[in-house]
């Protein structure tokens, strides 16, 4: 049933590649709210999964039309944080549309990507620091 005035829905297929092991968790976050990533802590529209590491791949369906983030750890040891050492992270992270790895992390802006048709993509490199 077709509902006149109903915002456009759509499906994201993330991958993942370059990982270093398949141990862990990789924790996703999927957020259209710049003030809240890489984290999401704060977004109660952000959506988030923990997956096996060794999935390499996730479907986020029902998706408005939109402007999104997405922002990847690879959390080997399951701690449910991406650890660091000295502000350095010791296990892998990736984002959306790749953005080179400077200081930190990307601006939500270097991440970003619209959703505008049914099916949509992005493939994520992971990067690890040490």
């Amino acid at each position: 049933m077709l509902v006149l005035g109903a915002a456009p829905i759509a499906r994201l297929d993330v991958s993942v590649s370059q990982m270093r092991s398949a141990k862990g968790m990789l924790r996703v976050c999927l957020t259209a709210d710049p003030e809240n990533f890489p984290a999401c802590v704060d977004d109660a529209d952000a959506i988030t999964r923990s997956v096996p590491a060794d999935a390499h791949a996730m479907r986020f369906e029902g998706l408005p039309h939109g402007q999104y983030a997405v922002a990847v750890i690879h959390d080997e040891n399951g701690n449910r944080k991406l650890d660091t050492f000295a502000g350095i992270p010791r296990e892998g992270f990736g984002f959306s549309r790749n953005p080179p790895i400077r200081f930190g992390a990307p601006r939500f802006a270097a991440a970003r990507f619209a959703i505008t048709g049914d099916a949509n993509q992005q493939q994520i490199k992971m990067h690890y620091m040490l």
